[in-house]
């Protein structure tokens, strides 16, 4: 954090207390045990350099109905699209505004802001990490399957920046997560050491299969994202990570689907498991919004 602005950058960049702090928060929005306009008179600016619908409607959404408002910029519509430096566009807003979120294809450019900035700055998404995503999915996990402390989850498919919050989270959450990727597409093996050495229990596994036998939690993700050009190249390696029915049949009999959505729908995950019974994709999207309103309210209140 700089000085006392509260900035919600990455997993691992904030403790367990806090975390769990936030989720309880977000859980007790949902059940409409908490209520009030704590941001009234406070405006949110949302700078997207990648298209958004969760992240976009789940975060206007959210800091109005905290009372707030918000402002939206994308690249062809703000001078960072122009070449004005991150570092001018973090001290011009932060006159405006109360806290900035952003969803763009650097990890860079979040720090930059937060760094510049003397408001708090979300991350939205980058290429390297998504929490608030994450934060959402453990909400989620919990709602359906109670803690997540000491349970079993498993990630298929291409190790992208959905995959690195998710080993972040097993180390701040304390629960085991095993990864099955191509050898090509494996999250970087820095990360796993930090989760590893931070109370959290991550590995590589060899085969779909051998990640998902016994386990209380499926997740994958899109194989092919916006900055990909090898979409041929990629698809074809990943399929034999398909999340479908025999796949499933693998994990323990109560336990759940996840996917963060965009789905690309008979790819990564089959029509039979998104709209199946194991499914919980639409709790997860949306606890993106209740998720969201708790982390604005931890960035803006004392």
């Amino acid at each position: 954090m700089t000085g006392s602005v509260r900035h919600f950058l990455d997993l691992d960049q904030l403790d367990a207390a806090t975390l769990r702090a936030i989720i309880n928060h977000g859980l007790a929005i949902k059940r409409g045990a908490w209520s009030g306009k704590p941001l009234a008179g406070k405006t949110l600016a949302l700078i997207f350099e990648k298209p958004s619908t969760r992240t976009r409607v789940s975060f206007e959404v959210g800091m109005r109905q905290l009372g707030g408002d918000v402002v939206v910029l994308d690249s062809p519509g703000s001078q960072l699209g122009r070449g004005e430096t991150v570092g001018d566009t973090a001290r011009v807003l932060s006159r405006y505004v109360a806290a900035i979120m952003i969803r763009t294809d650097s990890a860079t450019k979040l720090a930059e802001l937060a760094e510049f900035g003397s408001v708090p700055v979300i991350n939205g998404l980058t290429d390297r990490s998504h929490p608030c995503q994450i934060m959402a999915d453990v909400m989620t996990f919990e709602e359906h399957l109670g803690p997540i402390k000491g349970r079993v989850v498993a990630w298929v498919g291409d190790g992208n920046n959905v995959a690195t919050s998710w080993i972040h989270a097993a180390a701040r959450f304390e629960f085991e997560l095993r990864l099955a990727c191509p050898e090509q597409l494996k999250p970087a093996q820095a990360v796993v050491d930090w989760a590893n050495a931070n109370g959290g229990r991550v590995r590589f596994v060899s085969s779909p299969q051998e990640a998902v036998a016994g386990v209380d939690c499926v997740v994958t993700d899109t194989w092919v994202s916006m900055n990909h050009q090898d979409r041929s190249e990629r698809i074809n390696l990943l399929l034999p990570y398909r999340v479908d029915d025999a796949l499933m049949a693998g994990a323990k009999p109560d336990a759940v689907f996840m996917h963060c959505l965009p789905a690309h729908r008979g790819e990564e995950v089959t029509d039979a498991v998104i709209d199946g019974p194991r499914s919980v994709v639409w709790d997860e999207a949306e606890n993106r919004l209740h998720i969201q309103k708790a982390i604005l309210i931890w960035c803006l209140v004392d």
